[in-house]
């Protein structure tokens, strides 16, 4: 009986233990690349995102990997454009008070539309060595 208590103790635990944004909302991920920069970006650096769009709590969460940056990274964001092409801003990671995870606020239109097309999306990251975008990638179910 004390293993089976013990048992469950340590399984709330770690559930507990997962981000909450983990397991609500819909997946998204970006692989991240210097070369997908319209000006080619900060060299040899690469990383990851995923993204959860909660649209019934006007949420975006994201955890984001970049790796071999020349200089830390100081903003991210969803950009609305192609593969190619620079697009504005739609979503403000707020990396100055997040890191490069947490959840921030969408419209819930803007959550739709990302969800229903995120090709038309990329996430990109930006340090002082390329203020224009370090790496980037297409959103992709």
């Amino acid at each position: 009986m004390r293993r089976i208590m013990l048992f469950m103790v340590v399984l709330a635990m770690m559930l507990a233990s997962i981000p909450a944004w983990a397991d609500s909302g819909r997946p998204l991920e970006a692989a991240l690349a210097a070369a997908n920069e319209t000006d080619g970006g900060d060299v040899g650096a690469s990383g990851h995102a995923w993204v959860r769009l909660n649209q019934g709590q006007n949420q975006v969460c994201f955890a984001i990997e970049a790796n071999d940056l020349t200089t830390p990274a100081v903003a991210a964001h969803i950009h609305k454009a192609p593969a190619g092409v620079d697009g504005g801003v739609v979503v403000n990671f707020d990396v100055a008070n997040n890191g490069l995870s947490g959840c921030v606020s969408a419209d819930e239109g803007l959550i739709k539309d990302i969800r229903q097309n995120p090709w038309d999306y990329y996430v990109n990251v930006h340090n002082p060595t390329k203020p224009t975008g370090a790496i980037r990638g297409q959103l992709s179910k």
